[in-house]
């Protein structure tokens, strides 16, 4: 170590490797592998010579020579040279080793040889693809083995995915000490960083295989995996097999099917709904939806008066857990049959939806706490028809899915302003209230739809079409068809409107042919109106279908078509067709982003969100940062900024990095873009960074810049509180003073009632979520924010947010898919999940009179007037004392206990009017005292945000969770004790809650005799 010290130059051991004998040869290379990291400059000028060596294959150490030539090259910065010599020197390239040298040509050996891979694996053609090197191999091999003997085995995913080495993949898995971690791991990291679908579904293939190799089947995960595969046999096989087997089977085979609802699209389900038709022992009829098969007749004979929702007395809606046919199972079955019959039509129903849709309206409407002091204050604070339509759309936001229109019947006269397409725009705000109601659709709406005789108000006529698809978004039966014939008799461009929009949302991802050719064939009628909602509508049916059909006729039409309505709808709906296709949208999006129509640019900015939506795929961000500075027109640059929320949402926290230059753009267009991309990626999170940008973006100079603020900061904020995020209580305060200021533009205020009813969406039960439960993409909460995003040009499109709401809530099931009376314990002060407060109603102030300006003279008159008044009083007042000494003493106390009893009546209405209207005041001093619990017990069905679910758990209870509490949603239950008789939770009638003056009801009088006398 000492002569390594004092050595101050290389040249005495160059000069050995000119000697002949190859021991000296040898000597030399191994003292210039100790010194190369200090003397690679001097040994440098002689590298020719030590690549001789490396180079002569009668040298025996020529892997040493190959291993100093690398140090020596990788000094140099040479990196390409250096990893070809370090693959020479073979084993003495030690791959354990920490230094610099041997992590970096690591690195670049990591990524040659995934660059290789790569390309062998997307060339078609044998002759193009590249030979690798087996020394390359042989070293990412050994970096692998080093991986797994180190236990990192997350790394060994990673890397493997990444060089595609699927067999690296599976042992990575297998050997690790946690393969149900792994697993989740894993698929993870395939559905959100893999980029090539082809790829992506050879690896969820052989994660089907390992979640299946496990001791206890994951068959959740598998049939996640199966969705994205798109292979409904092997679902349907998977449940079929559970079904016949014992109870805990039973409840896990009704688990997948709540969860693929959530997850699947109408056509994945309906193909998993015929296998399990064709696999059970008796028929099961398709299931239908109550009074759909009625004719115009029939609804006509319904006489109701102008705009009132007679709700109050519809039925409640019946649990449609089990449908008719699971109660007629053909006595022909022995018990074993019937058993399996009755547990496949149960499946069948889930799978339909109609449980989900109905439990999910349970909680909603029993859960209602909708402020309805906002709404009165806003309807008050508004002056023109644009703020009209924005109270009646945050309405039935506030509203949505808990079937209350209270509000609308409370204000009639008011709501009857509405007129032309404000009308129908009102009209189809019933529709996200009455959101998933679908039992009694048909008589809620029957007053506005078509009817066969008689006139009726196009617009509301084509609202009315519009609410029942809104009803129905993504899971449509047979209103679908009822649609399609309304649309096929639609006599105006506002019924047609309507009806395409209806249909579109209805038929949502159906694929089916009949409807688009009707779509189509409204498409071509050339009409702005209906060929607007027909393009939108196309795109709906065709979701993520990749038609090629569907995608030529789209273009085709929106190039040659003078309409600019026409070729926004057609924008839209090129780009949901696309949905979730990655690469293979590629194609298309180059065309449609180097043509020379502003609109079709923009389609291609959405086309390319939709088909990777959620990847936060880098090739995709770049694209759009560059359309969003380098475009000419303003509408491109807007949408391309709005689209990277689209890509981000599952790292929101990414987000507001990469849009905060552009959220300080000159360009205002640019500016709003920011905005609503902060509120698509960042929704429901209350992120601090993210609301940090919007706030100044409040104060905007350019109105609909401040309108975006406004929605994208309702967005973020849903459903938190001032625990979870204290800047809430700064933006509601916001809202209401921007609606109730004279002087702000109408386009802000607009901004500000969308986002007081995104806020407290669904009875303040409801959040805004891309991602479903299962971490998926949420494939209609997507497309409504997509469509929503089209309000900029069309009002009524803001309804399609609708979609996008989700409740917070978690549902416990038994095994007859009943709803039990359990209890949650969540682990955390109750404050910190609470409702946001209600709203303080303002008391009612003595009106005072305005001080007027008082004169001297005036002055002095009153001045005078007063000394002679208190004259006068000192004299009664003598009087009255002489005279109270002779009044009775019996007088006094009657007069005493007068005076108490007003004083108290005066009490008692005073805090009936205070508590009326404020709960807030009541008894502070023992607030105070009590301190807050560290628990909160919540019954079944409970409202749970997304970070209470981490501290939720159930003791001491006779059920048990079939899944992790913590995923929340709809969770079946397995009862321990089953002979004993359970308490299952009521169900509520629809149209919320009623009026406290209508609950309490005076109880009905004693039987009696009545005589005349």
């Amino acid at each position: 170590m000492a002569t390594a010290m004092t050595l101050t130059s290389a040249a005495g051991v160059i000069s050995l490797l000119d000697e002949p004998e190859p021991q000296l040869k040898t000597f030399a290379l191994t003292r210039l592998d100790s010194i190369v990291d200090v003397f690679w400059a001097e040994i440098s000028e002689s590298v020719g010579k030590i690549e001789v060596l490396y180079e002569d294959p009668q040298f025996m150490s020529n892997e040493l020579a190959a291993l100093v030539a690398a140090k020596v090259y990788y000094h140099l910065g040479a990196f390409e040279e250096s990893l070809t010599f370090a693959l020479g020197a073979g084993s003495l390239f030690n791959v354990n080793d920490t230094s610099e040298f041997v992590e970096t040509i690591i690195s670049k050996c990591i990524d040659h040889y995934t660059k290789m891979r790569v390309h062998n694996a997307e060339v078609t053609d044998e002759a193009d693809k590249k030979v690798i090197d087996p020394r390359l191999e042989a070293v990412v091999n050994r970096m692998f083995q080093r991986c797994i003997d180190d236990k990192q085995f997350k790394q060994a995913v990673g890397i493997s995915l990444e060089t595609r080495r699927i067999d690296i993949f599976e042992k990575a898995i297998k050997q690790a000490d946690d393969v149900q971690g792994m697993l989740s791991y894993a698929f993870k990291v395939c559905m959100s960083l893999l980029q090539s679908r082809q790829f992506r579904n050879t690896i969820l293939r052989v994660l089907t295989s390992l979640y299946m190799g496990l001791g206890t089947p994951d068959y959740i995960n598998v049939c996640q995996c199966y969705i994205f595969l798109d292979d409904a046999q092997a679902v349907a096989d998977i449940l079929v097999q559970l079904t016949k087997g014992d109870e805990d089977s039973v409840l896990m085979a009704y688990q997948i099917g709540f969860d693929l609802y959530e997850s699947a699209t109408q056509q994945f389900l309906q193909h998993v709904q015929a296998a399990l038709r064709g696999a059970a022992p008796a028929p099961i009829a398709a299931p239908t939806l109550l009074n759909t098969k009625r004719s115009s007749t029939d609804v006509e004979k319904k006489e109701e008066k102008d705009l009132p929702m007679e709700t109050d007395d519809l039925p409640a809606p019946q649990a449609v857990v089990e449908p008719e046919t699971s109660t007629k199972i053909p006595v022909s079955l022995n018990e074993a049959d019937s058993q399996l019959q009755l547990r496949l039509e149960r499946l069948h129903t889930i799978l339909g939806g109609e449980t989900s849709i109905f439990l999910r309206l349970q909680f909603l409407i029993k859960n209602n706490k909708t402020d309805m002091l906002i709404l009165k204050n806003t309807k008050e604070g508004v002056r023109n028809s644009v703020c009209h339509t924005a109270t009646v759309i945050a309405n039935s936001f506030m509203h949505c899915g808990t079937t209350s229109d209270q509000f609308l019947r409370d204000n009639l006269e008011w709501l009857s302003r509405a007129t032309n397409w404000a009308k129908f725009t009102a009209t189809a705000s019933l529709g996200v209230i009455h959101k998933g109601h679908e039992k009694e659709a048909l008589n809620l709406m029957s007053q506005y739809l078509p009817k066969d005789m008689g006139p009726g108000s196009s617009y509301s006529e084509g609202g009315g079409l519009y609410a029942l698809g809104l009803i129905h978004a993504n899971h449509g039966g047979e209103i679908t068809d009822y649609l399609l014939n309304q649309l096929k008799e639609a006599s105006t461009d506002m019924v047609r409107h309507g009806g395409c929009l209806g249909l579109g949302l209805a038929a949502m991802g159906s694929a089916r042919q009949d409807i688009y050719e009707q779509l189509k064939f409204n498409l071509f009628q050339d009409d702005a109106v209906t060929g607007e909602a027909a393009g939108i509508a196309m795109g709906l049916v065709m979701l993520g279908t990749k038609s090629s059909t569907a995608i030529t006729d789209m273009v085709q039409y929106a190039q040659e078509t003078q309409h600019e309505k026409i070729l926004r709808g057609l924008a839209v709906g090129i780009a949901l067709t696309m949905y979730g296709r990655l690469e293979e949208a590629d194609a298309l999006i180059e065309s449609l982003t180097r043509d020379k129509d502003p609109i079709l640019r923009w389609s291609g900015m959405y086309t390319l969100a939709m088909a990777y939506c959620g990847t936060g795929n880098n090739q995709a961000i770049r694209r759009l940062l560059h359309v969003a500075v380098s475009d000419v027109n303003d509408d491109v640059r807007r949408v391309a900024v709005t689209c990277l929320g689209f890509l981000l949402y599952r790292t929101p926290e990414q987000c507001p990095s990469v849009v905060s230059l552009l959220s300080e753009s000159y360009n205002p267009h640019v500016r709003f873009g920011a905005a609503m991309a902060l509120g698509i990626a960042c929704a429901g999170t209350g992120l601090k960074d993210a609301i940090g940008l919007l706030e100044p973006m409040t104060n905007d100079p350019v109105n609909y810049v401040r309108q975006g603020a406004l929605i994208a900061s309702a967005l973020i904020l849903i459903q938190q509180n001032e625990s979870t995020c204290p800047k809430v209580v700064h933006f509601r305060q916001l809202y209401a003073k921007v609606i109730a200021d004279k002087h702000e533009d109408v386009m802000a205020k607009f901004g500000s009632i969308i986002a007081q009813g995104i806020i407290d969406a669904g009875g303040r039960n409801c959040t805004v979520s891309l991602l479903s439960r299962t971490g998926h993409t949420n494939m209609e909460a997507v497309v409504g924010m997509l469509v929503f995003c089209q309000h900029w040009f069309w009002y009524p499109l803001t309804h399609f947010l609708s979609l996008a709401f989700k409740p917070s809530c978690i549902i416990g099931l038994n095994i007859d898919l009943k709803m039990p009376k359990v209890e949650f314990r969540s682990n955390a002060k109750p404050s910190m999940f609470s409702y946001p407060p209600v709203l303080e109603e303002k008391k009612d102030k003595a009106k005072e009179k305005v001080e007027t300006a008082v004169l001297s003279i005036t002055a002095k008159q009153k001045k005078k007037d007063l000394e002679k008044k208190k004259d006068s009083q000192s004299t009664i007042e003598t009087m009255e004392v002489d005279d109270s000494s002779k009044k009775d003493t019996s007088k006094d106390k009657k007069d005493k206990k007068k005076d108490d009893k007003a004083s108290s009546d005066k009490t008692k209405k005073a805090g009936e009017a205070e508590s009326s209207e404020t709960l807030v005041s009541e008894s502070p001093s023992t607030e105070k005292k009590e301190p807050e619990p560290n628990f909160e017990i919540l019954t079944n069905p409970a409202r749970t945000m997304k970070a209470q679910l981490k501290v939720l758990s159930m003791e001491t209870s006779r059920y048990t969770p079939v899944k992790d509490l913590s995923h929340g949603g709809i969770i079946m239950l397995k009862n321990s004790k089953p002979e004993e008789k359970e308490d299952i939770v009521e169900t509520v009638q629809a149209g919320g809650p009623k009026a406290d003056d209508e609950e309490e009801e005076p109880e009905a009088p004693e039987p009696f005799e009545w005589t005349e006398d």
